[in-house]
């Protein structure tokens, strides 16, 4: 069986999705709460559901039958202050099962985040080694976790410490995809935009306040889920393959291309209101983000990445769309 925790989550509902279609007993380990999130894995076949404070229980009674733990499960607002209940999420938590997959020689597949690059100042280079982690400054408490954890594994591995039989740390860029509904202001775009189109009101951008980008103009690395889905399927057929790599398309693109590519989805003529973007992120707001993808292309992975319009035009038309949104 394979874990996947945040399994109820957004990616980590596409990679529950995707192993149980290739027959996989996939377990699931997540907070459903109160709100409609169970609906992200309510089309699943699951071996079971586990509340996070019972999983390292639930990984030592059946750790002879695990194939893999896929670690989804983090807090992802980059907006959430609580440093220290992010840093128990994404830095402690990640660290235990680290530990724990390496002394039971489990393989391991963890989220890190292009957050961890912060400005983007150094640059978007997945480089692993502890003197060039060292140079990144991440901007808000969420990356900074992320940037932590990595830096630990960097350190674990540079003092020649005990490893899982296989890890691989991925930076998701901004990914978007079906099975988002729950995350709120936290969506993408797409997700956000949609319903406004749908009542016949226009997109809603921020403007830029940044000298070198026109309004809309601001520059992300979009990444369809699918595409993230695929690269972990690779990871788990690949076992010689361990490190840590970006996960975008290696193309920045603006949120005027993207909003752009929802209403040539929905069949109507752009229509952008702008708004200031607000005082409390301005000050840390990236400008450009842009995937390195050599890593991973140089440890084999070959399969092309799906252009903008066309993971848009899918995720509006299968999904938004659909009566059913969910996967």
């Amino acid at each position: 069986m394979i874990v996947v925790t945040g399994g109820a989550g957004f990616i980590g509902s596409n990679v529950a999705a995707a192993l149980e279609a290739r027959g996989e007993r996939v377990v699931v380990c997540d907070r459903l709460r109160s709100g409609d999130k169970w609906r992200n894995v309510a089309k699943r076949e699951l071996a079971d559901l586990v509340h996070p404070e019972r999983l390292f229980d639930f990984l030592e009674a059946r750790r002879s039958r695990l194939r893999a733990v896929i670690h989804m499960g983090a807090i992802s607002s980059t907006t959430e202050t609580d440093a220290d209940l992010i840093a128990d999420t994404n830095f402690r938590l990640s660290l235990g099962l680290w530990n724990w997959c390496a002394r039971h020689g489990v393989r391991l597949i963890y989220a890190s985040s292009a957050a961890t690059y912060g400005d983007g100042a150094q640059g978007f280079d997945d480089d692993p080694t502890p003197e060039a982690l060292a140079r990144l400054r991440p901007l808000n408490p969420y990356g900074w976790s992320k940037h932590l954890f990595d830096r630990k594994v960097a350190r674990i591995l540079a003092d020649g410490a005990e490893t899982p039989p296989q890890w691989a740390g991925l930076k998701f860029f901004n990914v978007y995809g079906p099975n988002e509904h729950h995350k709120g202001a936290m969506k993408s775009v797409v997700a956000q935009t949609h319903p406004r189109l749908t009542a016949g009101q226009p997109a809603r951008l921020f403007r830029s306040h940044h000298p070198d980008y026109a309004d809309g103009g601001q520059l992300r690395d979009f990444v369809w889920v699918g595409d993230c889905v695929d690269v972990m399927l690779w990871l788990l057929d690949t076992p010689e393959v361990s490190g840590l790599f970006n996960l975008g398309t290696g193309e920045a693109r603006s949120f005027l291309d993207l909003a752009n590519a929802v209403f040539a989805a929905m069949g109507r003529a752009p229509e952008i209101e702008w708004v200031d973007t607000p005082e409390a992120i301005r000050a840390k707001y990236q400008y450009f983000t842009q995937a390195r993808m050599e890593r991973l292309r140089q440890a084999g992975y070959a399969k092309p990445f799906t252009a903008l319009e066309d993971g848009v035009g899918r995720y509006v038309r299968d999904f938004l769309s659909a009566p059913d949104p969910y996967l």
